[in-house]
């Protein structure tokens, strides 16, 4: 089975280093969050990329303040499914705002900095911040 990030089902089974944020865009729990003008979902693809800084606990809209968290945190629930154990994660490039990959983002000038790693199939440790930020 293909991984796959549906963005929704996200549960934090823990999480460290909360603090309040307000949203210049939507997010859903578990999302990948960076700084552009505003707290907004992280991308990864070259003339738009936007490096994770912290990782949404709350559902969100613009302009709302939610918790997020800027340490490590061990998502779970259904967002994430087809995960191999071990591998590591990427913010998603494309227009897959706020969502993660295994595939490590190629195009010179993509954001390729790991920012966690697949516990199991389906759950994901990440850790926003610890690597320092790197294109392709």
């Amino acid at each position: 089975m293909a991984f796959v990030d549906s963005q929704t089902g996200g549960i934090i089974d823990y999480g460290a280093g909360e603090s309040e944020i307000k949203l210049a865009t939507a997010a859903k729990v578990g999302d990948a969050i960076g700084w552009s003008s505003g707290w907004v979902r992280a991308l990864a693809t070259t003339g738009t990329a936007i490096q994770m800084r912290c990782v949404a606990a709350q559902d969100g809209a613009s302009g709302q303040k939610i918790k997020a968290y800027f340490g490590k945190v061990l998502l779970g629930g259904t967002r994430i499914s087809g995960g191999t154990a071990g591998s590591a994660l990427y913010v998603a490039e494309g227009t897959s705002n706020g969502k993660y990959t295994e595939t490590a983002p190629t195009d010179t000038g993509d954001c390729d900095t790991v920012v966690g790693y697949m516990f199991s199939t389906t759950e994901a440790i990440l850790i926003p911040g610890r690597n320092t930020d790197s294109v392709a």
